[in-house]
């Protein structure tokens, strides 16, 4: 029925001034704004949607994956612009946040609404 149809992503925020200053001055995302809602412009045309929710509860997976060619750099950038990287009881971490166990290595940070993000590089 929807092989054919365009879809979208979308995930809810406590605040949307700032997921905004979030994705774009942070991660550097292009955002874009409409009725009070925001759309994350992603590489690839896959555009996600940002919506304000009264009673939000941060996302316990990860809601978006950005692949990088060089994780150990995406996280020092990261960490200079002020983001954190989570720690997981478990998985095994480096120094930096990193596990770098079997798939691809992985690091997960949250936006300020504490839904979880990472950044991957395929071996």
């Amino acid at each position: 029925m929807f092989a054919d149809t365009e879809a979208f992503s979308g995930f809810s925020v406590s605040d949307i001034d700032a997921a905004r200053k979030f994705y774009a001055g942070t991660l550097g995302l292009r955002v874009t704004g409409q009725h009070g809602l925001l759309t994350l412009r992603l590489a690839g045309g896959r555009d996600t949607l940002v919506y304000p929710k009264a009673d939000h509860t941060p996302a316990t997976c990860t809601i978006l994956n950005f692949r990088v060619d060089d994780i150990d750099a995406a996280v020092d950038k990261l960490t200079s612009r002020g983001v954190s990287f989570e720690r997981y009881v478990g998985m095994e971490q480096d120094a930096k946040g990193i596990h770098r166990g079997g798939g691809p290595f992985i690091a997960w940070f949250t936006d300020p609404a504490g839904n979880i993000l990472s950044v991957l590089q395929d071996r």
